[in-house]
């Protein structure tokens, strides 16, 4: 069974767990598929559970989120994660994935409070002025606490919850070979990638859990945010700080998603959108280096316009090839360059076998359909959307860090027009791109990629003697081994084979005939049958009769 690698002791009851929600919600048949039921049956399990009517009237999308939700923090947060694939999931599931709230049940402070003594060093109250034992917030992950320095210093304790690094393990080593299995059992779902999209969450999520990452994270965009961008990012207490506990700089505004209280406080809703747009903008396209996750949970808005940016868990990276791609492609589509834009994106998804030349007529039909909208009417999330409909049409599958993009582009489009319903993210967007084009393009960028090359083709240069000479001492001892593999050369070699061995059997055929004929003649008054000569004729007979159905067979598989 496919499934006895999940029934090892540790797994087994966490594989019933999720057998038993999945038939719940009405996907019975992918538990059978994969080979979950044995595990079930095996450990006295029904398989009898009857949708209600509510969840028979849910649809698909809907009923994958509250399966999620009823699996627990894990679940959640992998779901939060496909809310990004934009390239995988049309968007009535994205929408649904996107309600998925990281929420957990409130932890007492004694629960937390002997972590929390063993990081700091110390008994918190002895530490801090005052600590708020009831949490701010409460997430999968983590908890915060708000409290005061000696100094009178606002900040806030983000405690990770004890235990959470086994429940996360546990669970991320069953979502790895539930993933492999579906890949080999259910080929209708390989095209969401799912070992792919594990991969992508595992890595993310054990980012996650290194809370001093997290501030790392917060420094390092902090830094690079020019001084007038009116973005602030708390400030980190390293003093305090590791991996299971960060203390930051508390930073009270007006929630990201209370827009009404924006308006009441006389805050400009029109810079705000415009500053947010620009710093996000200029992480992903000019620095490389983003918050991943700019929604409005993770928003504070300030007074004198400011905005308060938080929890730097989720982030994305952009080379500068990359970033270069990703300026050329937008450059393409205004430019109505469907061959360059399909060049982009096959590039992107380098093992896809879809035309291009299909490729590019879709993109061509794309462009015309927004070719002279004017920027104050271009709707930029429907633009995306329409886009990654292309993508998901000839099944491109974007790398992970041009995900995180451009479901931050989707986020800020959104935040921008609840804020503003004139903003227009495309002419916001227009002079970063050109500025990173410009900077490809000028002379002292193409200088330094001059350099580049240079530096690099020296060092291979450099190493070239050393490297012959590895060679030359394989070489001399036997170590080298070449292996060459001509698939159209198969094809040819199979028909040589046919055509050798019916020329030998030919040959054989027409020397028992002749030998026959000659044994035949033979003066047999006192043996009688020349037997030989019968026998002879007899396998010449078969051996032609075999030759002419082999020449028979050949020419109809042709």
């Amino acid at each position: 069974m496919l499934w006895q690698a999940l029934s090892a002791a540790r797994d087994l009851g966490r594989v019933q767990d999720i057998a038993a929600v999945l038939i719940r919600y009405g996907f019975g048949d992918l538990v059978q598929r994969i080979g979950m039921s044995g595990a079930l049956e095996k450990a006295g399990k029904a398989l009898h559970w009857k949708k209600g009517e509510e969840l028979a009237r849910l649809k698909p999308p809907e009923r994958a989120r509250r399966v999620m939700e009823e699996l627990g923090p894990t679940f959640v947060k992998l779901g939060q994660v496909l809310a990004t694939r934009v390239d995988l999931f049309p968007a009535d599931w994205l929408a649904e994935f996107a309600k998925l709230q990281d929420k957990a049940t409130e932890l007492a402070w004694e629960d937390i409070e002997a972590q929390l003594r063993e990081d700091l060093g110390q008994p918190p109250d002895a530490l801090f002025k005052a600590v708020e034992h009831q949490p701010l917030a409460s997430a999968s992950l983590g908890q915060v606490h708000r409290a005061q320095l000696e100094d009178g210093t606002e900040v806030v304790l983000k405690v990770r919850r004890p235990g959470i690094r086994t429940v996360i393990e546990a669970d991320l080593r069953l979502l790895k070979r539930l993933a492999d299995i579906i890949e080999s059992e259910a080929p209708d779902l390989k095209q969401y990638r799912p070992k792919a999209l594990v991969s992508q969450f595992s890595r993310s999520l054990r980012r996650e859990l290194d809370f001093a990452a997290e501030c790392r994270n917060a420094e390092r965009i902090a830094e690079a945010l020019a001084e007038d961008s009116g973005i602030v990012v708390p400030v980190v207490h390293w003093e305090w700080t590791g991996e299971r506990l960060n203390v930051q700089q508390f930073i009270d505004g007006i929630p990201g998603r209370d827009y009404e209280a924006v308006r009441r406080a006389g805050l400009d809703t029109h810079v705000l959108a415009q500053r947010g747009t620009r710093a996000i903008l200029g992480m992903i396209l000019e620095d490389g280096f983003f918050h991943a996750d700019p929604h409005p949970g993770n928003i504070r808005y300030l007074p004198g316009n400011q905005i308060g940016l938080l929890d730097f868990g989720m982030v994305g990276r952009l080379t500068a090839d990359r970033r270069q791609e990703v300026a050329e492609l937008l450059y393409g589509l205004v430019e109505r360059d469907a061959e360059q834009v399909s060049r982009i994106l096959l590039d992107w998804s380098a093992d896809s076998q879809t035309s291009q030349d299909q490729l590019e007529e879709d993109i061509a039909q794309f462009i015309d359909q927004y070719h002279g909208v004017a920027l104050e009417q271009l709707d930029m999330s429907a633009m995306i959307a329409d886009m990654t409909a292309v993508l998901r049409q000839h099944h491109l599958v974007l790398p992970a860090d041009l995900v995180l993009m451009l479901k931050a582009f989707i986020t800020l489009e959104g935040m921008g027009r609840s804020l503003d319903p004139e903003f227009d993210m495309a002419s916001e967007a227009a002079p970063v791109v050109e500025g990173v084009l410009k900077k490809h393009y000028s002379p002292l960028g193409m200088a330094r990629r001059v350099q580049k090359n240079l530096v690099q083709t020296l060092r291979v240069l450099g190493n070239l003697p050393d490297d012959l000479s590895r060679l030359l001492r394989a070489a001399r001892r036997g170590r080298i081994e070449v292996h060459v593999e001509v698939n159209s050369l198969k094809e040819v070699s199979s028909r040589l084979d046919k055509a050798v061995s019916r020329l030998t059997l030919g040959i054989v055929t027409a020397a028992l005939i002749i030998g026959s004929a000659i044994a035949m003649n033979v003066d047999t008054s006192e043996t009688g049958v020349p037997m030989f000569g019968l026998l002879g004729f007899i396998g010449a007979a078969l051996g032609g009769i075999w030759l002419l159905l082999s020449i028979w067979r050949s020419g109809r598989e042709d």
